[in-house]
């Protein structure tokens, strides 16, 4: 698929020529009209009448990941036939980042949302995995009545209300009153709730948990956490940030060592130099093996092991919903598939929630056309979801009402330990923090 892609790019961009594309030049003139995007893709009969867009992060340590949430896209669309009911979908690429940092940007993502919003051609928008991005392009995606359907937010705040949230979200994000964000992967509450309880399943009595300084996502991870593990009895020994910008993180973890935890769970992004801090807890509190290593998703990819060596080894990684392995039917199919695509290479844990929200933005064009504010109204109203992951329901909020949360083990990748799904109770008293 990705020779395919590069095809249809090069059919498609001023300029190449090819008598046996699928498309002409003149498709280019629907595409967003904006530096952070890619050329305009589309593989069907004709011109596309309508365009979807992806905004992930596709520079720095989420980019391997971004990549294949993006091929997972493309596959889903030329599984439809780049159709949805009657209506022909391109699709553009967008980064959400900038190459000093490879990190999500406050000014990309406003200018971004802005342009999606001004383009009358977009339908819909795929992202972001950053909760922060997603907080800034929300609103205008809003007041546009443009569907955003992400396959990585996790933040409570997006779509409930939190101890916590800022400035007066959710409801701030959304200035027209009306719902257009939905996502397909449980928020943080049942992350945070999982997560204790798999501590306290590992025997884990007393966490010492860190956060990332600055960063919002990070310090409601932390707190979700915390409001679980208290539910579930546990002594929180210490609960402090990391500066992302120190150079070494000793005296942090001797104070670590010195509160007498027997376990550190970290909320946060590797990017947010979590290599560093994984390398420096084992150097000075201990093995994974003896005092549990316990992360939240963004930790959870290939780039966490890379920068922190064999200081990674034995530690636990959680995903939101279920592993790709654990997928059945259509689902299993569409992880074959995408493996193939893919050179064999192994499946990042988002890449197949990406195509399950590209199917649902399908599925809601097929039934409402390229009205957006119907749009919206088909994708709040499924019934099952897009069919890759297993059925579930959008609710009034836009979250999925099925939240299985997958702990992932660290030795040379992440390979799947165990499947939690938390009650009810916990998850609500995470989301209390």
């Amino acid at each position: 698929m990705l020779a395919v892609g590069v095809a249809v790019l090069a059919a498609i961009a001023p300029g190449c020529g090819d008598d046996d594309a699928a498309t002409t030049t003149s498709a280019a003139s629907i595409a967003v009209d904006v530096k952070t995007c890619g050329e305009l893709e589309y593989g069907g009969d004709g011109e596309p009448a309508a365009v979807i867009v992806s905004d992930l992060p596709m520079q720095g340590d989420s980019a391997e990941r971004s990549e294949q949430q993006v091929e997972a896209i493309r596959l889903e669309l030329e599984n439809a036939g780049w159709k949805a009911g009657d209506t022909a979908v391109g699709f553009q690429a967008c980064d959400d980042t900038i190459a000093k940092t490879g990190l999500w940007d406050e000014a990309t993502c406003r200018s971004n949302a802005r342009a999606y919003a001004a383009d009358d051609d977009v339908i819909g928008v795929i992202g972001t995995y950053n909760s922060g991005c997603a907080a800034i392009e929300i609103p205008f995606l809003n007041e546009a009545d443009v569907v955003m359907i992400s396959p990585g937010n996790t933040a409570v705040c997006l779509t409930e209300e939190s101890p916590g949230c800022e400035q007066g979200q959710p409801a701030s994000l959304y200035p027209t009153g009306t719902r257009n964000y939905a996502r397909v992967i449980p928020n943080d509450a049942f992350q945070g709730a999982a997560l204790a309880q798999f501590a306290s399943d590992q025997g884990v009595r007393s966490p010492f948990v860190l956060y990332a300084a600055d960063d919002p996502t990070s310090t409601g991870q932390a707190t979700n956490f915390r409001g679980g593990a208290q539910a579930l009895g546990l002594s929180i020994a210490g609960f402090s940030t990391w500066d992302p910008k120190a150079s070494d993180y000793t005296e942090l973890f001797a104070r670590v060592d010195r509160s007498g935890a027997d376990g550190v769970v970290l909320a946060g992004l590797t990017e947010l130099n979590g290599g560093q801090v994984i390398s420096d807890k084992v150097d000075v509190v201990g093995s994974n093996d003896a005092v549990p290593l316990i992360a939240f998703d963004g930790f959870a990819q290939q780039s966490t092991i890379d920068e922190a060596g064999a200081a990674s080894r034995g530690m636990f990684a959680s995903i939101p919903g279920s592993a790709p392995e654990s997928l059945s039917g259509r689902g299993s199919e569409f992880v074959d598939q995408l493996t193939e695509n893919l050179g064999g290479q192994p499946i990042e844990q988002f890449a197949p929630y990406a195509g399950e929200a590209a199917a649902l933005l399908l599925d809601g064009v097929s039934t409402a056309g390229t009205d957006r504010a119907a749009v919206i109204e088909a994708v709040f109203a499924t019934e099952g979801g897009g069919g890759i992951l297993r059925p579930y329901e959008i609710d009034a909020n836009g979250d999925p009402t099925v939240g299985p949360v997958t702990i992932l083990k660290a030795a040379s990748t992440f390979e799947p330990d165990t499947e939690v799904e938390p009650g009810p109770d916990l998850v609500r008293a995470a989301a209390a923090g």
